[in-house]
């Protein structure tokens, strides 16, 4: 009995700590792939969206910021899978002033709003037209949530890379630890 509430305990406070905030959660999306719409943006205009990624750069204008993301898939959680493959950018604005020192670069990001078009970004010599999400909810990851939702050694924490096999060091299976996989 001990065993069940502790374990139930641990569930409740891992669930609590790694939720999303009720409005990127329960934001009504539609599911467009981004390759899908970054083809066809003006056909999907006006789309709501749950996207994220990891931040590359923010500019903050007179009246809005803008947040230039690397694109990854979301999880079941809405959280970046950076085990994936990236798939592009796109471009969050937002009315709200965002610090560049808290939201800075390479943090990790899930965004709820609706496309609102396209905008032009440069890349080194390169001009690129991007989504523009307008955002209504945006949810800035914890720097350590990799490291306490997942523990230390799993799903692209570093220095490991993603295994969808690899379950940290020593690894337990049948009451041993142990520093290979047993498969009997």
């Amino acid at each position: 009995m001990k065993t069940y509430l502790s374990i139930i305990s641990l569930l409740v406070l891992l669930g609590g700590c790694t939720s999303l905030p009720p409005a990127i959660k329960d934001f009504p999306v539609t599911n467009v792939p981004y390759h899908t719409l970054s083809q066809n943006i003006e056909a999907y205009k006006d789309t709501p969206l749950r996207w994220g990624g990891v931040i590359i750069d923010v500019e903050n204008e007179k009246d809005f910021t803008l947040v230039q993301v690397l694109f990854y898939p979301l999880d079941y959680k809405g959280y970046p899978q950076l085990n994936k493959e990236s798939e592009g950018r796109f471009v969050i604005e937002s009315s709200e002033f965002l610090d560049p020192a808290v939201y800075a670069k390479d943090s990790e990001i899930t965004v709820a709003g609706t496309l609102k078009g396209d905008i032009e970004r440069t890349i080194g010599n390169k001009i690129i037209r991007v989504p523009l999400i307008s955002a209504t909810a945006i949810y800035l990851w914890p720097k350590d949530y990799r490291y306490y939702y997942y523990g230390p050694g799993r799903y692209s924490y570093p220095p490991y890379p993603y295994s969808g096999y690899y379950y940290g060091y020593p690894f337990f299976f049948r009451g041993y630890y142990g520093p290979y996989r047993y498969w009997w």
